[in-house]
């Protein structure tokens, strides 16, 4: 779908030629991308963007300046999106913790289509790093639109959108919507928000937010300067020395207080942004260190217990000791795991072996319905061993039927119960669902709960939509494991290599808060506190009611398997929102224990959560509403109430057409069949209406008779040797059996799929 994308934005940048912008030879329609320099991806959306969605060609003009060019035959198949310009932008971004909520607002113009003509627009915001739209603001002069979530109930009233172009991610990380009929020369006013975390490395965080605009968006005319606005807000919750590090924009510190920073970016520009927005800073410390936050509820919380935000970091690299490692890497072999996902698996798994220290050991289990082992035992991780590991992955990780993740899971389990005074780890990288997966997770909490002072850790990666995430994420809560997904095939070889240096760089173990069991109504997520890892702070949040002493203390087993306290000092978060920094972390985690346990309350709760703080679930759809734009201040109400005894009802009424309910956004529970039949990720097609089903079947039955009649070589031979009379003649007859092929077309097409034939 992001290649019809791109090649539709593409039409568009050439079909925006036929707008004319006066006698000024220098004012000059945005030019296509040279065959040399152009890539795959050339025209993706590296920052906010508006198109113009062009089905006839002949509304595209100048709506100022009309060019009164030769009108235009045909339509647009699929429809051809045009970048409007942008008259102005402004990016404000409030980070809490690793959360940051983004927030863009501009202008942008429809300069491409003619003022008596109208078209729809199309927004597409690229996300950040595990980014999650939050909802989509836009204002016109009579109109304006929003996006709501609501709980899923099977209601009928709302205008349900199937195609991707009407609105959904159209890769996991470009979220697109499409906004009805637009005027041609209308300004739209658009804000849009989202969440997305910040990258954490040797105490280094790092915020990358898309902001690179394209040349093509900047208004045509005379270079008059533009006003573009970053504001950066940074909440630490904790009284901390911070040093920024570096900056893409020149960013001006506007307050520096004890864990609060902000800084803010004003500038008159000729040309909009050309790269995204980075920030990074540091918080210095050479040791592990945290904090506690708490926070009371708000009165229209679904939970009114005290919400409470454990967070620990592990500072910076530098004479810090990780475990040694028994690892056993295991990988589904299947079918729909062939070409690409393959390659950029055994790519990321070569990479993460010769990255193994010479003490550690490790194993590989490839499955699909069997089993293939590179050795009966562990391995030590010498150079001559990774070499024949890295050819035995070449020679045998080949393709076959079958997903049976319980027999590798168990092989893999067996492989480590030996293992001592080591972290033992299982990878376990997938792209299929499986019937018994709430019975390989009790399996693996029952095996895992008679083990040893440190049980296996089990990290799981999903691939693509059809394998089940939330059984993965299941899964890695039990085994104290980090989950992470390329929802994207593309994207396969830098997530899976992050995860592998993730989980295997822990600094510690076990970790136990005592606090936390003299509680009451305790909630924890997640419920198995997974280890430290040097690349990622740890996140633990949760509700409570009772106290929190002013000083918590946290155990763990470091490195060389002696015991480590550390004191976490307990403060209230003023201004932090707490849920909203934590709905992420505990809506997925929710999700994950509501499929396991097959509980419908839990599915409730959930979707609760997801609509009160705008983070998608698989319990909620998204809506967009249309609302009349005719506002009222409410002393303007309170006077015109006074002079005529009621309220005007009809300004005040929110919903002027029926919502639309964007397809579901999450990422759903996995495909058995789709397993079964061994589709691959990402080759799959998406299915056509049943309507467009019916037109393209009677369209090929009709022509293809007429071909079938017609294409013949003695025919051919004879109508060479035809006089003009013979000509006329035959002319006519094809032109009558047209027809009949016509007739016979709209009779398929108006009377197929009644009878069920």
């Amino acid at each position: 779908m992001s290649e019809d994308f791109v090649a539709a934005v593409e039409d568009g940048i050439k079909l925006s030629k036929r707008i004319y912008f006066g006698k000024d030879r220098s004012v000059a329609p945005p030019k296509p991308a040279s065959p040399m320099s152009k890539s795959p991806q050339c025209y993706f959306p590296t920052a906010p963007m508006v198109y113009a969605v062009i089905s006839d060609p002949a509304i595209v003009d100048n709506p100022d300046i009309p060019s009164y060019q030769p009108h235009v035959h045909g339509r647009c198949d699929p429809p051809a999106l045009i970048p409007l310009q942008m008259n102005g932008v402004a990016l404000e971004i409030d980070c809490h913790l690793d959360t940051a909520f983004v927030r863009v607002s501009g202008t942008w113009r429809v300069h491409c289509v003619m003022g008596s003509k109208s078209c729809d627009c199309r927004i597409a915001v690229p996300l950040g790093e595990q980014g999650s739209i939050l909802g989509v603001e836009v204002d016109l002069p009579r109109k304006s639109f929003c996006t709501q979530l609501r709980v899923m109930d099977g209601r009928k009233d709302l205008e349900e959108v199937s195609g991707a172009e009407d609105g959904g991610y159209l890769t996991p990380n470009l979220f697109t919507i499409a906004i009805p009929p637009v005027d041609g020369g209308t300004n739209l006013s658009i804000k849009i928000s989202w969440s997305q975390k910040l990258s954490y490395h040797d105490g280094v965080f790092t915020l990358s937010v898309p902001f690179s605009f394209p040349e093509y968006v900047v208004p045509a005319g005379k270079k008059i300067p533009k006003k573009e606005k970053i504001d950066l807000s940074m909440e630490l919750g904790e009284a901390t020395e911070v040093l920024c590090s570096t900056s893409s924009h020149p960013m001006k510190e506007q307050r520096r207080q004890a864990g609060k920073l902000s800084f803010l970016y004003e500038s008159e520009v000729l040309a909009w942004s050309s790269t995204d927005f980075c920030f990074s800073y540091i918080v210095p410390t050479s040791h592990i260190s945290g904090h506690v936050l708490l926070q009371s509820p708000s009165v229209d919380d679904i939970d009114q217990r005290d919400m409470f935000c454990i967070r620990i970091l592990p500072g910076s690299l530098q004479n810090k000791e990780v475990f040694s490692r028994k690892i056993v890497y295991v990988v589904d072999i299947s079918g729909s795991m062939q070409g690409k996902l393959l390659e950029d698996t055994k790519h990321a798994l070569s990479s993460a072996l010769s990255q193994l220290h010479p003490g550690d050991s490790f194993n590989i289990v490839a499955f699909n319905g069997g089993t293939s082992l590179f050795s009966t035992s562990l391995m030590f991780a010498t150079e001559e061993v990774i070499e024949d590991a890295i050819q035995w992955i070449g020679t045998n990780f080949v393709t076959g039927d079958g997903t049976n993740i319980l027999v590798a899971l168990n092989q893999a389990l067996e492989l480590l119960v030996d293992a001592q005074d080591s972290m033992p780890i299982i990878f376990l990288i997938t792209d299929g669902a499986v019937e018994d997966e709430r019975q390989i997770c009790h399996t693996a909490e029952s095996r895992l709960s008679k083990w040893g002072m440190i049980h296996p850790r089990i990290h799981t990666f999903g691939i693509g939509r059809f394998c089940n995430h939330y059984f993965l994420q299941m899964l890695s809560i039990i085994g104290r494991g980090h989950y992470d997904a390329a929802h994207d095939v593309d994207s396969i070889e830098f997530r899976l290599s992050k995860l592998f240096s993730r989980a295997s760089s822990a600094v510690s173990a076990n970790l136990v808060i005592d606090a936390l069991d003299k509680l009451d109504e305790v909630e924890v997520y997640p419920y198995h506190i997974p280890d430290l890892s040097s690349e990622s702070p740890l996140i633990i949040s949760g509700r409570y009611q009772g106290n929190f002493p002013e000083v918590i203390k946290a155990s763990a087993i470091l490195a060389d398997m002696k015991s480590s306290v550390i004191e976490l000092k307990v403060q209230n978060a003023n201004i932090i929102s707490l849920d909203r920094v934590v709905a992420m972390q505990q809506i997925s985690m929710c999700m994950a224990q509501a499929w396991f346990s097959e509980d419908k309350q839990l599915e409730q709760k959930v979707a609760k959560m997801s609509v009160r703080t705008g983070i998608i679930s698989e319990y909620t759809d998204m809506l967009l509403v249309e609302r009349g734009n005719w506002k009222i201040d409410a002393e303007a109400e309170k006077i015109q109430k006074q002079a005529s005894g009621k309220s005007n009802a009809k300004n005040n009424d929110p919903k002027t057409l029926r919502p639309r309910a964007l397809r579901n956004l999450g990422v759903g529970f996995g495909d058995l069949k789709a397993t079964a039949e061994n589709i691959i990720p990402g080759a799959e097609e998406e299915k056509l209406p049943e309507a467009a089903e019916i037109i393209i079947k009677a369209a090929s039955n009709c022509c293809g008779r007429l071909w079938g009649c017609c294409c013949c070589m003695c025919f051919v031979n004879a109508c060479s040797k035809m006089n003009n009379q013979c000509v006329v003649v035959l002319t006519q007859a094809c032109s009558a059996l047209a027809c009949f092929g016509c007739y016979e077309c709209c009779a398929d097409i108006c009377c197929l799929g009644k009878d069920g034939s």
